[in-house]
């Protein structure tokens, strides 16, 4: 890997060392206390039991309320990667009991709201080698791989190593009757399907300029809208047939608004996350969303 060095530079130029945590329990309680602010995914249990005698290391719901496993790599040998897909085979073969889970931690409504579209598995370790790296992209399934390293006491770096993003593959009809169905928001895909040409483009170049912001953004289409993200959501968009909407993770007081452009969204119900509304209906709105993006690129 490559060498990273952090430095302190006020006052006389210090180099923090850089080292590892023992990752039996430390860093594992660490992550487990701050996984929203790590990761902007909720914490639900650590080693939790399967019903064929395995133990997840963490699990928690992310913010688009898809199911997370967190596996970390506690040597060099450790195969974690495959472990960790052991699981969230497991998982989908189990849904109920993640279900369950959610239920007696957040409640009815947050079990209501799970998103089987883009499960997924976290490794993290101090380290891993070109193989796990290359092997991701072999697998049908979604794997992130975060790298740590600590400096001194009291500084804990996370590096997006890699993602693996799959399209969806649940299957709609196994946690909804029919009847839910039919009274359903219609899926991000059938709306794309409607929209005009002009919005078909404005979303591509939209997508395109998200995507070149950096190359730690991953897109993820989930069952209502299309989520951009580093560690966590930088913005989510919704497509209709005369508009695009964009939620941007921004300060809500920070933002000038305009009438028919951009709203605070706050204290508003929505999908996907961000307190900040964005209307794109034409180029000149799509022009005028790009130092907001940048920002919430910067900012998260």
């Amino acid at each position: 890997m490559a060498d990273i060095k952090l430095f302190n530079i006020k006052g006389e130029v210090k180099e923090y060392q850089s080292g590892t945590v023992t990752l039996e329990k430390e860093l594992q309680t660490i992550i487990e206390k701050n996984m929203e602010t790590f990761f902007g995914v909720t914490f639900l249990a650590t080693e939790y039991r399967t019903t064929d005698g395995g133990r997840m290391d963490s699990i928690g719901i992310d913010e688009n309320h898809c199911p997370v496993i967190f596996e970390y790599k506690r040597s060099m040998k450790d195969n974690v990667i495959n472990q960790g897909l052991f699981y969230l085979n497991w998982l989908l073969d189990h849904k109920d009991s993640f279900k369950v889970l959610v239920i007696e931690k957040l409640g009815l409504n947050a079990a209501e709201n799970i998103d089987w579209s883009m499960p997924r598995v976290v490794c993290i370790a101090g380290d891993f080698t070109k193989y796990d790296e290359s092997a991701i992209k072999q697998m049908n399934r979604n794997i992130s791989l975060i790298r740590y390293k600590k400096f001194d006491e009291d500084l804990l770096m996370f590096e997006h190593l890699n993602e693996n993003t799959v399209p969806s593959f649940v299957d709609e009809t196994s946690d909804v009757s029919i009847s839910k169905q039919k009274n359903a928001q219609r899926s991000f895909a059938a709306k794309k399907k409607e929209a005009s040409p002009e919005i078909i483009a404005l979303y591509e170049d939209l997508r395109n300029y998200i995507l070149s912001l950096g190359d730690d953004i991953t897109e993820n289409q989930l069952k209502h809208y299309v989520a951009f993200k580093k560690m966590k959501n930088i913005a989510c968009i919704e497509i209709f047939h005369n508009r695009l909407i964009m939620h941007l993770k921004l300060n809500s007081d920070s933002v000038n608004y305009e009438d028919g452009f951009t709203r605070n969204t706050s204290q508003i119900g929505h999908y996907g996350t961000g307190n900040v509304e964005v209307t794109i209906r034409n180029r000149i709105d799509y022009e005028k969303a790009k130092p907001l993006l940048d920002r919430s690129y910067n900012e998260n």
